[in-house]
């Protein structure tokens, strides 16, 4: 059984994070922490976990992480480097579902993020959690920075056109229309985010830059082992949950014989979350609501120059909890799909 730890398991992704951990048959949950709801049982916080998980929160003192196999960050950016030294000279794994090892170059990361990083040696050697492109560095890695859900998305999207090295649409212009359901946004309280805001409500944010911005630049350069540029905006839609990112790429002459249907099919063949669909498909995201599973549709309107990817995801799970699950699999030999198979649920 692999011994897992949570800090910060009051929010959405923490949330997630017990839902799926506390059905993972080869998992056993130790420790959840937070100062302030320290000494409340996390089924009075979440009944839905009632039955499930008869912990209580802690405070990160009483926790004894270092008695763990593996520890979750499903906290703010900037807790996980805090701690991350002592868990590792401990033997501890550390996954973090904020961004302190995502971004590798620092003074990016204290851009767009406003703090200093302070361990910058472990942020070398931590791994991108994106299974899809580093299986085998998530591995044996003891670091995990998970992607952000709008990158996650985006990248996936794309994947198949940069893998390799390879050119086949215009890598300067590539254009990436995302949207978001509120919980992308956290469990915090913003007159933004209240129901009257944002019900019966469309609206675009973050148009001028957005964090996600060099994260998806660097990813997708690490997958085509060149220069790529995007135009990446960010809605949010009135719903709770799910990602729809609709990907815009202009296709190179010398690429207009390609057959990017097939190209998609074979690059995700036999990946367990990641489904391309029959050409014409428009995926809805509540095909992927509460489930681990990525589905794209690649399109060519009037079979002309630009393709258009169109992918959905559930922002809490294959956007950061599911993911992160499905990383620690890999981390510890299980196989990848373990406690992560839910069906999406529909209506």
């Amino acid at each position: 059984m692999v011994k897992v730890g949570i800090v910060g398991g009051t929010g959405y992704t923490g949330v997630e994070l017990l839902r799926l951990l506390a059905q993972h048959p080869e998992v056993k949950l130790t420790a959840i922490t937070s100062r302030k709801e320290a000494g409340t049982p996390v089924a009075d916080m979440y009944p839905n976990l009632r039955g499930r998980v008869d912990l209580a929160f802690c405070t990160p003192d009483d926790a004894r992480l270092t008695d763990c196999d593996v520890v979750f960050f499903a906290t703010p950016h900037g807790v996980a480097m805090a701690q991350a030294r002592e868990l590792l000279a401990a033997g501890v794994r550390v996954i973090d579902l904020a961004a302190d090892f995502r971004l590798k170059d620092t003074a990016t990361f204290e851009k767009w993020y406003g703090m200093p990083h302070s361990c910058p040696d472990i942020l070398k050697e931590a791994v991108y959690g994106l299974p899809e492109i580093n299986r085998d560095k998530i591995k044996s890695a003891r670091v995990i920075g998970l992607p952000g859900c709008y990158p996650t998305s985006v990248q996936l999207g794309y994947a198949p056109l940069f893998a390799g090295g390879r050119k086949l649409v215009d890598p300067k212009h590539l254009i990436a229309d995302a949207k978001s359901g509120a919980s992308g946004a956290g469990r915090k309280g913003e007159t933004s985010l209240i129901l009257a805001e944002t019900a019966d409500n469309f609206k675009a944010y973050g148009v001028k830059g957005h964090r996600h911005h060099p994260e998806i630049k660097q990813g997708l350069e690490a997958i085509a082992g060149y220069d790529v540029d995007l135009t990446f905006v960010p809605h949010l839609l009135p719903t709770i949950r799910g990602i729809h990112s609709t990907l815009y790429a202009t296709i190179l002459p010398e690429a207009r014989d390609t057959d990017f249907q097939a190209l998609f099919e074979t690059y995700y063949a036999g990946e367990p979350f990641v489904d391309v669909l029959p050409t014409g498909s428009m995926p809805e995201t509540r095909w992927v609501r509460a489930s681990n599973y990525v589905r794209m549709a690649v399109h060519r309107p009037n079979d002309g120059d630009t393709l258009v990817i169109l992918v959905v995801e559930d922002n809490l799970v294959k956007g950061a909890s599911g993911q992160g699950v499905q990383c620690m699999n890999l981390m510890f030999g299980l196989p990848e799909n373990m406690g992560l198979t839910h069906i999406p649920v529909l209506p």
